[in-house]
């Protein structure tokens, strides 16, 4: 039996009440103060930007950001599709792929942005930034929570994979190309294939250097260092007993 139309009127009705409701109302102004942040930090962390309708008008990653909060917000409304529809649009155009099921905080800065991946289970802290061609993904095909846990005030270098459901901690900076597969504590800095934590003693990192994602420490460079002054003084030994042996 076909509901009345007048039924169906009034359910249409109740549903729009209740996505507007106060509650809703209140997250709908939460994404609005996001996607302002998330301006600012493309405004004031890009040296190239030379004006605010250059970032609104040209900017990839901010767009991304932008369709990225409106789908998310749609998304946790329980709206079908169009969320997905508009994530596969936003990457069409901007080459920046964001599930709408992931969490992102305030202040994120996506510079450059092509090739950038974030999965949908992914959670992404405050003023966090990425560089060009980084994944934040998971491993294997199980459900639930598979991909990382980024805090904030992280830096994420070009080329930098993220995977699996693990934790990187605050103020965490990771290398261009690195390959992170396990947790990483707060304030360290994370280089190479697979990614080896290198340390910052609970010094908190200065807020203007974490936009270099560059001069950060070798480990693998300074141990070849190490091994060429071993080799080195092996040989001044060797040099001094043939010498003393020659004498004798």
């Amino acid at each position: 039996m076909r509901p009345a139309p007048g039924s169906l009127l009034f359910s249409s009705a109740s549903s729009a009440v209740k996505m507007f409701s106060i509650p809703h109302l209140n997250n709908m102004i939460n994404t609005c103060r996001k996607i302002k942040k998330d301006f600012h930090a493309a405004l004031s962390m890009d040296p190239a930007a030379t004006s605010r309708l250059e970032v609104a008008l040209t900017y990839a990653g901010f767009h991304a950001l932008l369709f990225h909060r409106f789908a998310h917000w749609l998304r946790n409304h329980g709206i079908p599709f169009i969320p997905r529809a508009l994530s596969q649009f936003a990457r069409f155009i901007t080459g920046i792929e964001i599930h709408p099921g992931a969490t992102i905080g305030s202040g994120m800065f996506i510079d450059h942005g092509m090739g950038v991946v974030i999965g949908e289970t992914t959670e992404i802290g405050d003023n966090v930034t990425l560089f060009q061609g980084v994944t934040l993904g998971g491993t294997g095909k199980q459900r639930g929570k598979r991909h990382p846990t980024v805090g904030s005030h992280v830096v994420v270098g070009a080329g930098a994979k993220v995977l699996g459901p693990i934790r990187i901690g605050d103020y965490v900076k990771i290398g261009a190309n690195s390959v992170v597969l396990q947790d990483v504590p707060d304030h360290s800095t994370v280089v190479g294939i697979p990614g080896r934590i290198v340390r910052i003693k609970d010094e908190r990192v200065a807020e203007d250097a974490l936009m270099d994602h560059i001069h950060i420490p070798d480990p693998i460079a300074d141990r070849f260092v190490d091994l060429q002054l071993q080799i080195d003084e092996l040989k001044k030994e060797l040099e001094t007993m043939t010498r003393k042996k020659g004498d004798a």
